[in-house]
């Protein structure tokens, strides 16, 4: 006997935040820098995507695919010699859908001064079958007061983004019935 509800039939049980939350770490070298001699921000964009795959992967049980980077914000540089640690987790969940949360933090590999926040991501990961098709992911169920907040913070971002796709949408088809070609 278990004190979790059970999902009704046919539906996939949800999963806890936690269940899915992981790490990546990764020391910066000479072959990671920019022309500035920072290191190149697609990198840790490579990074922020690969974590947030490995989440969304073990979250819905199967192989998901990147759909969107709403958002990768830079807060400060990264050097070489730092050792990032990219931390990312399911914020929220829809049919077939995910919003993976990513905060990556560097700290000097020698050293032992606290981790800085350098950027932060939002990424929305579509659950995939083996033919590409969509498919059902089991709902993330958050377990503490900052992963309701995070769930709440997604829902706001999610109808963002679906309100400036069909603003979008509405005048490319506003200019194509004025005959205007873009």
């Amino acid at each position: 006997m278990t004190d979790q509800p059970q999902p009704p039939e046919g539906e996939i049980p949800g999963k806890p935040t936690a269940a899915s939350r992981t790490t990546l770490s990764h020391i910066m070298t000479g072959s990671d820098t920019n022309l500035l001699g920072t290191v190149h921000g697609g990198v840790i964009m490579k990074l922020v995507d690969d974590a947030a795959g490995a989440v969304a992967g073990r979250h819905s049980g199967g192989p998901a695919v990147t759909a969107s980077m709403d958002e990768m914000v830079f807060l400060e540089p990264v050097r070489v010699g730092d050792l990032v640690h990219v931390r990312a987790q399911v914020n929220w969940t829809g049919r077939s859908s995910m919003e993976v949360g990513v905060r990556v933090v560097a700290e000097r590999w020698n050293e032992s001064t606290p981790a800085q926040q350098v950027g932060s991501a939002y990424l929305v990961f579509a659950a995939v079958d083996e033919d590409g098709k969509p498919r059902r992911v089991p709902q993330v169920v958050p377990e503490t007061e900052r992963d309701k907040r995070r769930y709440q913070e997604a829902q706001i971002r999610r109808t963002h983004r679906l309100a400036r796709r069909r603003a979008i949408k509405e005048l490319r088809e506003q200019r194509a019935a004025e005959g205007i070609d873009d």
